[in-house]
């Protein structure tokens, strides 16, 4: 780990202003639908505790726009979080003003505050100094532990650390950018990417990236379409990216002059007369793609080839499903991967899987667990695996 921890500093009887995301789902009736960013927090806050600190926790949840809004308050993770926790949890419904401050200075050693949401203010999303300056105010030293944050210079990300000398990553921080930060610089081989998703646009630049890193990348999803159209294949009407069928024959034309066939792509393929659960479906050979149907999913011949490669891997990454996994009669090729990743990883291989679909597509298959570790931040592990600094990650102090 190349920035500070939390190991790192001294907390005894300091406040801890620590930036975590609880931007969590939540139900129609405004409850919370999956509490996993919540408890992915804990090893954190415990430690702060466990060290006779006090912490004040400041998220964003959803998308308010600038504006207060009831839909997007984090009331009920503060109320969640008072479940999964041993100490007192205090909720400010507001994140500036004075009540916070009142209830901000009155934090006991052992106790836990929990500030509304930072995004009813467009100068946190605008890295507002003032707005950034505010905040700082509420903490002795700063910890991020919400890397699905950190691709952002927002005020709570990036701003606010230039008002402090300590500025620590949390563990939940550590974890990724051990995780990720080590496919770069030293994987065990062969080192095996697996990328999907619907579309190419966004994952052009980290394929591009991990082309001179990685052994192999098998590519499927409905990004895979337009690479097949690149080949000059029938795809018939299914997704594709006609600005970028150029780049992407370039990209296989690159690899194919390197001797060493790194890009894989699908052999044959689900296809469907529309995307729906009662469309009738059949599998296909790639290339022979009717005009009237839509590429929806991987084929087993597919699975298969992908299989092989992946056992003999010794480190993979993947991102996006293989196929409209959404539709449970299309999650078939998705989930076998899935399993394959879960396969490997008992037998010692490194599994790391990134981006939201995949690890939605891991808890259907009810293997999240099965894998060496799991993205919290898909836009944010995808910028860093690209190459790209993180603006929340390189505002930390060096160790």
């Amino acid at each position: 780990m190349r920035k500070k921890t939390l190991r790192d500093a001294h907390i005894k009887g300091r406040r801890v202003l620590m930036r975590v995301d609880f931007n969590v789902p939540l139900s129609k009736q405004g409850d919370i639908a999956d509490d996993t960013r919540v408890r992915a927090s804990l090893p954190s806050i415990d430690f702060i505790m466990a060290q006779g600190g006090s912490v004040v926790l400041m998220s964003h949840l959803g998308r308010p726009k600038g504006k207060k809004n009831a839909a997007f308050s984090l009331r009920p993770v503060a109320d969640c979080l008072g479940d999964l926790v041993s100490h007192p949890v205090r909720f400010a419904d507001d994140c500036l003003g004075p009540g916070v401050e009142k209830l901000v200075a009155a934090l006991a050693p052992g106790e836990i505050a929990l500030i509304e949401n930072l995004r009813f203010y467009p100068e946190e999303e605008a890295n507002d100094p003032a707005f950034a300056k505010k905040l700082a105010s509420y903490g002795d030293l700063y910890a991020n532990d919400a890397f699905g944050t950190a691709h952002r210079a927002h005020a709570s990300t990036e701003g606010v650390t230039r008002f402090f000398e300590e500025k620590v990553a949390g563990f939940l921080m550590e974890k990724e950018i051990d995780a990720l930060e080590g496919l770069l610089a030293d994987p065990a081989r062969p080192f095996v990417a697996v990328m999907g998703g619907a579309k190419v646009a966004g994952k052009l630049e980290l394929i591009r990236n991990l082309l001179g890193r990685v052994d192999r990348v098998l590519i499927g999803g409905g990004m895979a379409f337009t690479f097949f159209k690149a080949a000059g294949l029938e795809i018939g009407k299914s997704l594709v990216d006609d600005e970028l069928v150029p780049t992407c024959r370039s990209l296989m034309e690159e690899t194919e002059r390197t001797g060493k066939k790194r890009i894989f792509l699908p052999v044959d393929c689900v296809v469907a007369p529309e995307i729906g659960a009662s469309a009738a479906a059949a599998t296909v050979s790639t290339g022979d793609i009717p005009e009237d149907m839509i590429g929806v999913d991987i084929g087993e011949r597919t699975v298969d080839l992908f299989r092989t490669e992946l056992a003999a891997a010794k480190t993979v990454f993947w991102n996006g499903p293989m196929g409209v996994f959404e539709v449970p009669q299309f999650a078939g090729g998705t989930k076998k991967i899935a399993r394959i990743m879960a396969d490997i990883t008992k037998t010692g291989a490194v599994t790391i899987v990134g981006g939201g679909d995949s690890v939605a597509a891991l808890n259907q298959a009810g293997l999240a667990g099965s894998v060496s570790h799991v993205s919290t931040g898909g836009g944010a592990s995808l910028e860093l695996l690209e190459g790209k600094k993180l603006p929340g990650v390189e505002a930390l102090s060096d160790r």
